[in-house]
């Protein structure tokens, strides 16, 4: 199980929570008995979960124990759960299963999302938003990087195809278990700032496991490389931003 780094995280906290907030607003329940905030990380998505609906029962579940431990600092009032969301069933069924940010760490799409309707209540909600910019040079190059050293052998199988389908894919598995459905796309403008942010981004989440698995030196030559990379792909402006376009699926779907 991966050790992530809230810190890290939430350096881009604000980039990272408009399409989160986005998805919440699109979520057509209004007094929810149960929520269930699938994936909360360090908790502070859920707190917006809390603030929208004061009388629910929330629960935030993640599979990282320090995501956790910062949450619990900041909200006492949410049931913190650690779980793996890949194999975890609710005791009884939520009104909203929110998964922001979450189930692109996880494979076979078809199954995990009629999982996750067959747990809502009648009516309830399955609201998601994955990123889906796995094409573009800030993941791609991960791949170069990781061919391009000496580490090669210990990290190329971390390695994964780009893990979130097109739109047509998941109109396809939820329209059948809807009785209404929206799925749309944002391609987001994130305007960085500070040294090489895009790479500071992805360390943050999907390049994290790739430089778990290394030892110092190595960690340092592979970060350095991929660093350099990004930095090409990525050049600062006179104004000393670095412009970051990132595309996000999103679905809300009534059972």
């Amino acid at each position: 199980m991966a050790t992530w780094d809230p810190a890290q995280y939430l350096n881009f906290a604000d980039h990272r929570l408009r399409p989160a907030l986005e998805l919440l607003a699109r979520i057509p329940v209004d007094s929810p008995v149960r929520v269930v905030d699938l994936g909360c990380g360090p908790g502070n998505v859920t707190r917006y979960l809390r603030e929208r609906w004061p009388l629910a029962e929330i629960t935030g579940l993640d599979s990282s124990a320090e995501m956790l431990a910062r949450a619990r600092e900041a909200d006492r009032s949410i049931q913190w759960e650690q779980a793996d969301f890949g194999t975890w069933q609710p005791a009884q069924p939520p009104q909203v299963i929110y998964a922001n940010a979450a189930l692109h760490w996880l494979g076979d799409h078809a199954a995990l999302i009629a999982r996750l309707m067959g747990f809502l209540a009648p009516e309830g909600v399955l609201a998601v938003q994955m990123p889906r910019n796995f094409r573009e040079p800030s993941h791609a190059m991960m791949a170069d990087a990781a061919h391009g050293g000496p580490w090669a052998k210990r990290v190329t199988g971390l390695l994964r195809p780009p893990p979130v389908e097109e739109p047509q894919f998941y109109y396809d598995v939820l329209a059948p278990l809807s009785r209404r459905l929206d799925i749309w796309e944002t391609r987001y403008l994130q305007v960085l700032s500070g040294e090489n942010p895009v790479a500071e981004f992805t360390k943050g989440s999907w390049l994290k496991p790739l430089l778990d698995a290394l030892e110092e030196p190595e960690r340092s030559a592979f970060e350095a490389d991929y660093r350099r990379r990004i930095a090409q792909a990525y050049p600062r402006r006179e104004d000393g931003t670095t412009l970051f376009p990132f595309q996000r699926l999103f679905i809300v779907a009534v059972k």
